[in-house]
């Protein structure tokens, strides 16, 4: 029983390294790796139109002391923030703090928030309160329903779309001919906090969650083979039509990852990479999804934990039983003896 011993106290290490590893997915929120520069943070100095501002602000944008309102609770209203400061980390991670509320019942409520990563910024437009054609990334926390043929998804539903400017959004479809994944999530009138978590490290886009006040991240969407350049700008926008919802960012909190690349990725030119996505499918393929995610990703953090915790589980099992039943021919053949 002494080996058996010795592989349960191996196993356990091997599994506490791996829960480890799991858990340090998502940056904790080290402050040494806070990017002040990037991030908006009470009690928003630093944000208006002067030359040393570092977040301008566009439309029916109100800022207060607490909280950054993109849109009040009325109709047909568009507003935004962008940070001026131009983004040269290769690899990040955004959390933003946000609320969506208001006095809409069930459905009557919208239109949602985008967060972008782009080229341009405070280009007013069509895709919530930002510009359609637009290079870089966006995030839609999309919390109306206009496709009244995709009954197979909630919502509010948070979606993914990496564009190089030939690429529309398409608000009729609920832009799902351009999505790369998402998730379902209740994000409305909560009495508590809501966050987002925004990676990007290593050519892999991942989107966590934590809306449902466990203090614990949610993956909603994990997706390889994303190519973003560097020196594009953060936002937000947030946009309503004839229903309306007050749409307010409370913080965005940038972190930069520390990850070592290979001499080739660090001699590229990351300015100049062109915003893609190689994907085993298309986009478009996502309109017969009926969860609206990327089927070719590959497993996750959590899924691989998963994974080798029963792979593990299996393995004790089989140890004991063998251990048992071992000891138990010892003493059948004593007993012969």
């Amino acid at each position: 029983m002494g080996n058996f011993g010795v592989f349960v106290r191996t196993a356990a290490v091997l599994l506490v390294f791996q829960l480890f590893e799991v858990l340090c997915d998502i940056t904790d929120g080290n402050t040494e790796h806070l990017k002040r520069e990037h991030s908006l943070i009470k009690p928003y100095q630093g944000v208006g139109n002067s030359p040393s501002s570092q977040w301008d602000f566009w439309g029916s944008t109100l800022v207060t002391s607490s909280y950054v309102r993109l849109t009040s609770d009325e109709k047909s209203k568009q507003g935004s923030i962008w940070n001026t400061v131009p983004c040269h980390l290769k690899d990040w991670e955004m959390h933003v703090q946000f609320k969506i509320h208001g006095s809409g019942k069930k459905s009557l409520h919208g239109d949602g928030i985008a967060l972008w990563y782009t080229k341009d910024k405070l280009h007013p437009g069509p895709v919530f309160g930002n510009q359609d054609q637009f290079i870089g990334l966006a995030i839609v926390v999309d919390t109306f329903r206009n496709d009244l043929h995709g009954m197979d998804r909630s919502f509010p539903f948070i979606s993914a779309m990496v564009s190089n400017g030939s690429v529309n959004y398409d608000h009729g479809k609920d832009g799902r001919a351009s999505e790369l994944g998402g998730c379902s999530a209740e994000i409305r009138n909560k009495d508590h906090d809501t966050y987002l978590a925004i990676r990007y490290s290593k050519g892999r886009l991942t989107l966590m969650i934590d809306v449902e006040d466990k203090n614990e991240w949610r993956e909603c969407i994990d997706i390889g083979g994303v190519r973003l350049p560097t020196g594009y700008f953060f936002g937000a926008s947030a946009a309503t039509g004839d229903l309306s919802d007050n749409h307010d960012i409370i913080s965005m909190k940038m972190y930069q990852l520390m990850v070592e690349h290979t001499p080739e990725e660090e001699n590229e030119d990351w300015t100049k990479i062109e915003p893609s996505v190689s994907l085993l499918k298309s986009p478009k393929d996502n309109i017969d999804d009926p969860t609206g995610n990327f089927r070719g990703t590959p497993l996750t953090g959590w899924k691989v934990f998963l994974l080798l915790l029963c792979a593990l589980l299996g393995i004790v099992v089989c140890a004991v039983v063998g251990a048992v039943v071992f000891q138990k021919r010892q003493e059948r053949n004593k007993r012969f003896y």
